[in-house]
Parts: C-alpha cells; sequence; structure tokens
C-alpha cells in the first residue's frame, strides 16, 4: 500500500518548482491533491491533470495566500471537495532583492505579506481544520513548511527573505508546541539553493549552471530531493517528528565559510 493511501495534501505554490515537485511526489504515493497557484495558472492544470493521470484525484485553485479570507476560501473548498486535509505544506513564498538601506517599502511588504503572512495563514487555517477532524475521530495531520536556509545565512540583499524565512521557522516550531497534544506534527524544511524555473528566470541557465559546480554535493537540489524530504515528514514514519527543521542543502551550510555563493547570485 501506497504511504498516503486515502490522504488528502493542500499545496501551496504547486505550480512550479518545488511545490510541482511535492505534489507529484505525494500524488504518486497515493495521495488526492489540492494544486494552489496565484498566476501560474495552466501549469497549475497541467501539475493537476499530472496528479489525475497517477489515478489520484486532483483540484487547482487560484488563491494569494498573502489574502487570508483567499486561504480561508481554498480551505473551505478543499475540505468541500476532498472531504478532509491530511498533509499541509506551505509552500509559497516571493523575494525581493537590494541592499536593505535602498529597497522600497512596497517590495518588501510583498515579501513579508506572501512569505511570511501567507505561511502563518495557511497553516493556521489548515491546523483548524485538522483539529476539528481529530475531535471528530480522525488522526492528526501533518504542516509541512518550506523554508530555507536563508533563515540561518544572513545572505546579502535579501533582508525582507531571510527575515521571513526565520520568522516561519519560529512560527513551526510555536504550533508544535499547541497542536502536540492532537497529535498534529508540524516541521520545517530548510532547502538550500534549488534549480527551480523561477531561479532560472531570476539569475539565467548559465549562472545557474556554475553555480551548481560550487555546492559540495557539485550540484544544486532540485524539487524532487526537497518533494523526498516532504514526504518523510508527511508520512506515518514520522510520527515521533515534530518542532524538527530538517537540513537539504547538499552540505552548502556546511562549507558556507569556504564559498562565496552571494557573489555568484550577484
Amino acid at each position: 500500500m501506497k504511504r498516503f493511501e486515502g490522504k488528502v495534501a493542500l499545496i501551496t505554490g504547486a505550480s512550479r518548482g518545488i511545490g510541482r515537485g511535492i505534489a507529484l511526489c505525494l500524488a504518486d504515493e497515493g495521495a488526492d491533491v489540492r494544486v494552489n497557484y496565484r498566476s501560474h495558472a495552466e501549469e497549475a492544470q497541467q501539475v493537476a491533470e499530472a496528479v489525475t493521470s497517477m489515478g489520484r484525484r486532483a483540484l487547482a485553485w487560484q488563491a494569494d495566500v498573502s489574502d487570508r479570507h483567499a486561504v480561508a476560501g481554498m480551505v473551505t473548498a478543499a475540505v468541500e471537495h476532498f472531504g478532509h486535509i491530511d498533509i499541509a505544506v506551505a509552500n509559497a513564498a516571493t523575494e525581493n532583492h537590494g541592499p536593505v538601506i535602498e529597497t522600497s517599502w512596497e517590495d518588501d511588504l510583498r515579501t513579508f505579506e506572501v512569505t511570511q503572512f501567507g505561511v502563518f495563514h495557511t497553516c493556521k487555517m489548515c491546523a483548524q481544520q485538522m483539529v476539528k477532524q481529530v475531535l471528530g475521530g480522525r488522526k492528526g495531520g501533518k504542516i509541512i513548511i518550506i523554508s530555507s536556509v536563508c533563515a540561518e545565512i544572513p545572505v546579502r540583499e535579501r533582508a525582507a527573505y531571510n527575515m521571513s524565512k526565520a520568522a516561519i521557522n519560529h512560527l513551526g516550531r510555536t504550533m508544535a508546541v499547541e497542536l502536540i497534544r492532537y497529535h498534529v506534527n508540524v516541521n520545517m524544511i530548510n532547502p538550500g539553493w534549488i534549480d527551480t524555473p523561477g531561479e532560472r528566470d531570476m539569475y539565467g541557465d548559465s549562472m545557474i549552471d556554475e553555480a551548481g559546480k560550487q555546492i559540495p554535493w557539485g550540484r544544486l537540489g532540485m524539487p524532487e530531493d526537497i518533494a523526498k524530504a516532504v514526504a518523510y515528514l508527511a508520512s506515518d514514519d514520522a510520527d515521533f517528528v515534530t518542532g524538527t527543521t530538517l537540513l537539504v542543502d547538499g552540505g552548502l551550510t556546511l562549507y558556507c565559510g569556504d564559498l562565496d555563493l552571494t557573489q555568484a547570485a550577484d
């Protein structure tokens, strides 16, 4: 039997990159999937179609996670469509670049709204649903926050993003404490530099390919690397794991003193 047979996963930012990889990985192991997206409707529909081609149920849903009312509507609709939510993956994020003394407040605020507040809305509302389910006799759920090594490493010219990622890790630990009595697990993943369409759009193919050579493992991470970590934390294998942060970075933070990845990203 597949690990997620009969389970429903809600994944934010699931139309591309890491979110897409997570959706396909969980579906491959039996989960039905709510595919959240904000602006990549066609790609989100492609993800949903890929999930259904595996014999699973899928539904793409447009919602800007920075809007708590939109998140509430997404969670309600997911429950109405699928009956329950067992796995919530707060993955959606955005970032702005530039020295903290130069970036505009509008750009900083947008990063906070999506990367920090969007995770807060997603986790809070999915947790509320999971607690309801537990009180109704269903087994506790799994909440996984996709954070970043930037929660620990002060990568220059990403102040709002770094701050947001540090904040959501502490949110996850706090929620783990509060939800442990319901057996709802809350864990975080800190990916390193991951090869995604967004990164290639931002930096270009040649820079991304060159940056991979600087990672101790010899390559950038792939969405599948993060998806497999999510699958572990979402499974019964991780029932005794809560409030932890799993580092998935190919050794980047072990050797960050010997690397100049900020130079490669300029």
